[in-house]
């Protein structure tokens, strides 16, 4: 910001020149094509800066929300591995314990057959 003040300062050297001729053209262009140029580009500058760092921290914090949901979608994605294979042992003992009750279903059911 010292910037736009020496510009400021720097620019007030060729200011009275600029009222001293007493032409409206002179002043208005002196406004336009001195002061404004050299006081508002320092500002537009800072502007810029201020502005590129609270995109880089918004950048920056979505990065690190990136990592943390795809850890925690490896930590899912373990988890479901862990459930697939328990669901799988207890099909697996089902279909063990089916088989096994099976045969004891057949022979009972002729005789349930039988008896109606």
């Amino acid at each position: 910001m010292w910037a736009a003040y020496a510009f400021a300062l720097l620019s007030l050297v060729s200011f009275p020149a600029a009222v001293g001729s007493r032409d409206p053209i002179i002043i208005v262009a002196w406004i336009a094509q001195t002061f404004l140029q050299l006081v508002l580009l320092p500002v537009i500058i800072v502007g810029q800066n201020i502005g590129a760092a609270a995109s880089d921290a918004r950048a920056l914090a979505t990065y690190e929300d990136a990592g943390a949901i795809l850890e925690e979608a490896k930590q899912i994605q373990l988890h479901l591995a862990a459930q697939d294979r328990a669901i799988e042992k207890l099909i697996e003992r089902l279909s063990e314990a089916e088989q096994g009750t099976r045969p004891a279903l057949e022979s009972t059911q002729p005789a349930l057959g039988a008896s109606i």
